[in-house]
């Protein structure tokens, strides 16, 4: 159970490191494609800043996701995936409920069942 709480946790990062990549760096190219028919095309230059500062919350998301497979203390390391999880969840709930209901699929749903991998090992 432990592999695979690692294995979802770091699926999580990934997929928000991905999300730092769009934001930051292809916003014009990838970010177009990924919310096509979400966004007008003419905005997305003039939000690129905003994406970017949002790529970079995520970014800090991965990190502490990456950063909890790397404490050798099992309840520090548990607390610290718990922490980062939670605010995953929360950020893809406010993302659905303010932007897109796709976001609680994308993003929360896999928080959520790592987190309930994590708390049951």
């Amino acid at each position: 159970m432990e592999i695979i709480s690692k294995i979802l946790i770091s699926l999580v990062a990934i997929e928000h490191f991905y999300i730092l990549y769009m934001e930051m760096f292809a916003w014009e190219t990838l970010g177009k494609k990924t919310f096509k028919g979400a966004l007008k095309e003419e905005l997305f230059q003039p939000t690129k800043s905003l994406a970017a500062n949002q790529g970079l919350y995520n970014g800090f998301l991965s990190a502490g996701l990456l950063w909890s497979l790397f404490i050798s203390d099992q309840i520090w390391s548990k607390n610290i995936a718990i922490f980062f999880l939670g605010c995953v969840i929360i950020a893809g709930i406010y993302g659905a409920l303010t932007a897109s209901k796709k976001i609680f699929v994308v993003q929360s749903l896999p928080a959520i069942i790592s987190l309930l991998v994590l708390l049951l090992k």
